[in-house]
């Protein structure tokens, strides 16, 4: 299949979810994504795919790295990439999210992409501009890229997703990248565990199609990916662990724990860290950690979901 038999066959204006995604089309972005991984690593990155199309990056939440990522992805393909800086905008000063669509349709942008601290924020966005846009994150809600480029790391080290056993661990209540991650690999044939204590459990999590357990090493028993999760301490508004302590005993991964995965488990985590409260410095340093990849897996997926949303008769440039 060439790029533009790809990209014909994923049928999506806006890429605001995993949920509303057919496997076809994960699949085909993350063919895409493989092909774009080459660009990234090349003396000359610059592609013309773009050329001439404006994106706008607008976070309402501060993120380093998936804006960086945005960023140069768009770059890479040749658009115009402007950043919004939220905190110095009329937003602060009272403007309504349906007045800072007005605004930015406007300017007649491509594609826009949205990261929100409110659920649901992004999807009413796209139904106010005329551009693609996609979600970077919309509370606790989804994160679709990030699940492509987790599910991009799967595969590109174990060959496959279908038939694997993935666990998510830590703070899947406040968790985006949880729900996304949890509709993409059960979309691609996955066996999906949940792992965490009570409290940071939603409530009806059964019914995404996944296995709970509220024990670490019960978890991660043979698990072929071990998937840890930032704990959203500026998300909770009362105290769901006793202690940071006490939770990197119980829920942490350590080295220890890790021996209950199967022997070359892939260990992965979103981003930021925090050392020392779910994730042990030695066990994402160490060799089993595919976290540095997961990074560089971001830019190549964003790549090839503009790509997907804004086709061009130039995509083999």
């Amino acid at each position: 299949m060439n790029p533009s038999e790809t990209v014909l066959r994923f049928g999506q204006r806006h890429l605001l979810g995993m949920a509303k995604l057919q496997p076809f089309e994960i699949e085909n972005l993350l063919d895409l994504a493989e092909r774009e991984i080459a660009t990234s690593r090349r003396d000359d990155k610059k592609k013309s795919v773009l050329k001439g199309r404006t994106q706008i990056n607008l976070f309402f939440e501060a993120s380093t790295r998936t804006q960086a990522s945005f960023e140069l992805a768009g770059k890479r393909l040749g658009a115009d990439v402007m950043n919004m800086s939220v905190g110095n905008s009329s937003v602060k000063k009272g403007e309504t999210l349906i007045d800072t669509a007005m605004t930015l349709n406007a300017m007649h942008p491509d594609i826009l992409v949205v990261r929100h601290h409110a659920a649901g924020a992004v999807a009413l966005l796209a139904q106010k501009v005329g551009c693609s846009v996609v979600n970077a994150g919309d509370g606790a809600h989804e994160h679709p890229t990030q699940a492509l480029l987790d599910a991009l790391t799967i595969r590109r080290r174990k060959g496959r997703i279908a038939g694997l056993t993935v666990a998510i661990c830590g703070d899947v209540l406040h968790s985006r990248v949880a729900r996304s991650n949890i509709i993409a690999l059960n979309a691609l044939g996955a066996r999906v565990r949940v792992v965490g204590p009570s409290t940071l459990l939603p409530a009806g999590i059964e019914d995404m199609s996944v296995e709970v357990f509220r024990r670490m090493d019960e978890g991660i028993a043979d698990a072929d990916v071990v998937m840890m999760l930032r704990l959203q301490r500026e998300r909770m508004a009362g105290a769901f662990v006793p202690s940071v302590r006490e939770y990197f005993r119980y829920f942490g991964l350590d080295e220890a724990k890790l021996k209950r995965a199967k022997p070359d488990a892939l260990v992965m985590h979103p981003g930021p860290m925090n050392r020392g409260v779910e994730i042990a410095s030695d066990v994402a340093d160490g060799p089993q950690s595919v976290i540095e990849e997961q990074v560089e897996m971001g830019v190549a997926v964003r790549m090839a979901v503009m790509q997907a949303l804004l086709p061009s008769q130039e995509l083999a440039a």
